[in-house]
């Protein structure tokens, strides 16, 4: 899954964004169909975004959903229900699990970097 690696370069590269997030220090996983993704982050750059091995393996929280959904949330222009990390939550097209404190502490952070890679030709 190419697309996931992409979300490190348009985030590192943004420097509005990890300004946004100079005070996320942490590891949290982004579900993908079955594959976990840890995204570890430092100073709101993302160091690393390794595919999680061992279910030992983990972060504060995780967001999942299905491929199909991540590439609807991708769109240049997202469906109804697909544009907001929220919107699709509360239509339980995305699961949000674990300590969400730091999620809800840095929301537009984490938004945006989930959907920072919607400007990349993934789904076209």
């Amino acid at each position: 899954m190419k697309f996931i690696k992409n979300i490190k370069k348009s985030v590192n590269s943004n420097t509005e964004l990890v300004n946004k997030g100079k005070w996320v220090d942490l590891k949290f996983v982004l579900g993908v169909n079955e594959k976990d993704f840890i995204f570890t982050i430092n100073s709101g750059k993302i160091v690393s975004i390794e595919k999680r091995k061992v279910d030992t393996d983990t972060g504060l929280f995780k967001i999942s959903a299905s491929l199909n959904s991540w590439q609807k949330h991708w769109l240049h222009m997202p469906p109804r229900d697909f544009h907001d990390l929220f919107a699709m939550l509360s239509k339980k097209i995305v699961k949000i699990e674990g300590n969400i404190l730091p999620l809800m502490q840095n929301l537009q952070y984490f938004k945006d970097i989930i959907a920072s890679i919607r400007n990349d030709k993934v789904n076209d």
